[in-house]
């Protein structure tokens, strides 16, 4: 049993997680040090460094897919707001992108973004506005056809104000559902985004209108003092 030069028992120590702290450094905002000190003590930044994943927002599509099994193999996906691509990266694996999985449907992933992305092996890339006039096309000339999966994980830029960002991004999220109503197959997947805060409703009524099934999950990945949620609809009615 370990022992201080004083003689106290200090063996509890090493069982204790402990946490990395941040000091605020001249010219760092208190928020900006507050930022670092969770990404630092974030198990989530840990393990997506330790297998290989550009973020934890990895693990949160991971999680959604374990529950609702939207990623099979021979899938086609399509992934708005692909930045960074660790939902790519995830998507690739989990619908064969890369013929790994002998036997099974080998599926596309499609990613697009506003700004350019480093390449994922096993899927596409394209710097592209979702809501442009003929988006919905072009993807369906990238894809061969329809998907069967849309996902985002978008989020308009924070404005520090709750309600403004809530409703910001209800209407990118509800932009998205839109896109996903023109290239989605039936019986296809819409998994997006939202912040809680009441104005989801509309959302709501219009999805529950367009699939089969609409749940709101918060995934055990999303932070438990963030607004987010994602709702996954399933079964679209085409």
């Amino acid at each position: 049993m370990a022992k201080s030069p004083g003689g106290k028992n200090t063996s509890g120590r090493g069982q204790r997680d402990l946490k990395v702290k941040v000091k605020t450094a001249r010219g760092r905002k208190l928020s900006s040090t507050r930022w670092l000190q969770r990404q630092l003590n974030d198990p989530y930044v840990k393990r997506a460094q330790a297998d290989g994943y550009r973020g934890r927002a990895a693990y949160k599509i991971l999680e959604l897919d374990d529950k609702y099994r939207f990623l099979v193999p021979g899938a086609r996906v399509v992934d708005l707001g692909c930045a960074p691509g660790g939902w790519l990266q995830v998507a690739v694996k989990r619908v064969n992108a890369l013929g790994e999985k002998s036997g099974k449907a080998i599926g596309t992933v499609l990613g697009v973004d506003l700004q350019e992305v480093e390449p994922v092996a096993g899927s596409e890339a394209h710097v592209l506005d979702f809501m442009a006039v003929d988006a919905d096309q072009q993807v369906k000339d990238w894809l061969g056809g329809k998907a069967d999966v849309v996902m985002s994980d978008m989020a308009a830029a924070s404005s520090g104000h709750k309600q403004t960002d809530h409703l910001r991004i209800i209407s990118l999220c509800e932009a998205a559902a839109y896109f996903a109503f023109d290239v989605l197959d039936e019986g296809g997947t819409f998994v997006a985004k939202v912040l809680a805060g009441g104005a989801e409703g509309d959302l709501q009524k219009l999805l529950k209108q367009k699939f089969t099934k609409v749940a709101n999950v918060k995934p055990p990945a999303s932070r438990s003092d963030s607004s987010e949620k994602f709702v996954v609809a399933t079964g679209y009615r085409g």
